[in-house]
């Protein structure tokens, strides 16, 4: 049985793998920007600006904050983007539609991640968190085209990633549909010490596919 974790315990675990497996995962570089067709956009967030004050808001209205757990005040996630924009493991980004804010989007190196201790990770992995955060844009399909796209980019945007995977909260039913309609895999349920989780992947199609 996994320790109990809280919520906010940091995922990365590159520091505890063993040396060979911390050079290959290290080698694939950080997760890269996903290519968003029309009629998306992705803005990097930055800590202390008025995007990170809209992130804030979002992961503190009842429909984030029941899966996300980050229900935290602004300066703490200043100091949570300021960490991730300072390393190579995971990239935040708020992601637009026809140039609306609508979700928010963190892309990490699943290898590095706790995830990778529910399945068999490629270094070059990519793991994506995803929250729709305009209440007005939940349960609208908006989730499920944008995961498409996501899924679709990021493969574009590194030709060694093997597959996208995902962890949502087993409890949140419409983000396990969501996924599994945009072309995600179900694999399994994984216990994550502060959530069971529902393991999704989207692997690249095979040559000639």
């Amino acid at each position: 049985m996994p320790a109990r974790l809280s919520p906010g315990t940091p995922r990365e675990i590159t520091a505890g793998l063993a040396p060979a497996d911390r050079e290959a995962v290290l080698g694939a570089g950080p997760p890269p920007e996903p290519r968003a067709p029309v009629p998306w956009a992705l803005r990097v967030v930055r800590p202390a600006t008025a995007d990170a004050h809209l992130l804030a808001h979002w992961m503190n209205t009842a429909h984030v904050a029941r899966f996300w757990d980050q229900a935290w005040p602004r300066e703490r996630w200043d100091a949570a983007l300021a960490a991730q924009l300072d390393g190579t493991f995971s990239r935040p980004y708020l992601v637009l539609q026809d140039g609306v804010p609508l979700a928010y989007l963190e892309i990490y190196r699943a290898a590095r991640d706790l995830v990778a201790r529910h399945y068999d990770a490629h270094p070059a992995d990519l793991g994506v968190h995803v929250a729709i955060g305009e209440p007005d844009a939940v349960n609208r399909g908006f989730g499920r085209a944008l995961l498409r796209a996501v899924a679709g980019g990021l493969l574009a945007a590194d030709p060694a990633c093997r597959r996208v995977v995902a962890e949502p909260d087993v409890r949140n039913e419409a983000a396990v549909r969501a996924f599994v309609a945009a072309g995600y895999e179900l694999r399994r349920e994984c216990d994550f010490g502060y959530k069971r989780a529902a393991l999704v992947e989207h692997a690249r199609p095979a040559a000639g596919a």
